[in-house]
């Protein structure tokens, strides 16, 4: 497919108008104290795609924003036991109805990568930005979320020079699998109009 177009500058001004500081305007911010500074140089061309469901298969409920912003009950659950203390975060989470959260600003490392290396780089939450969706792996993904998402990586891709859309599957084989055989990697690219070169192989 070819490449997206240059913005005009009134498609430019626009796309400026959707972020403050890293913060996406139509996500509802919910802050998260897990995450780092970027380094000054970092170059933010990896979007790192995700899913999860607390407990695994459970949607609806708000344990994953209790566990992005370490507010979790371990006890409240027998599953919560295994992951007891994680810290962790993403930039982005879309619901299954859709709805976006933001927890860190895009202009800071979000802890969602742990180990990886992808297009020659480790360490993928240094340049990378990570966006969970509510789901399990294996199991299929809503219409509302791919809407969500196209739009959130369309602006992503407006805004930094992405040259890499990958799955935690990609950057972490072996260790993680997620989002799974079940994501639609074509609808997300005829989204977004963007080549081959962009997505996995």
């Amino acid at each position: 497919m070819p490449a997206m177009a240059p913005m005009t500058a009134i498609e430019l001004s626009a796309a400026q108008r959707l972020w403050q500081q890293g913060w996406y305007r139509p996500a509802a911010p919910v802050p998260s104290v897990n995450c780092s500074a970027r380094a000054v140089n970092a170059m933010i061309d990896l979007i790192v795609l995700h899913c999860i469901s607390l407990p695994p298969g459970a949607y609806g409920g708000d344990e994953v924003e209790r566990l992005f912003t370490n507010r979790l009950d371990w006890d409240a659950h027998p599953y919560f036991g295994s992951i007891r203390g994680l810290r962790v975060s993403a930039h982005f989470y879309i619901r299954r109805d859709g709805k976006l959260r933001q927890f860190v600003s895009t202009e800071a490392c979000a802890w969602h990568a742990g180990a990886s290396c992808y297009r020659g780089r480790s360490s993928c939450n240094d340049d990378s930005i990570g966006i969970e969706l509510e789901g399990l792996v294996g199991a299929t993904f809503q219409p509302a979320q791919y809407q969500t998402l196209g739009r959130l990586c369309s602006a992503l891709v407006q805004r930094y020079p992405i040259a890499h859309i990958a799955g935690h599957q990609h950057i972490a084989p072996g260790r993680k699998q997620d989002p799974g055989s079940a994501f639609d990697w074509q609808c997300l690219q005829q989204a977004l109009g963007l080549g081959n070169d962009h997505f996995p192989h």
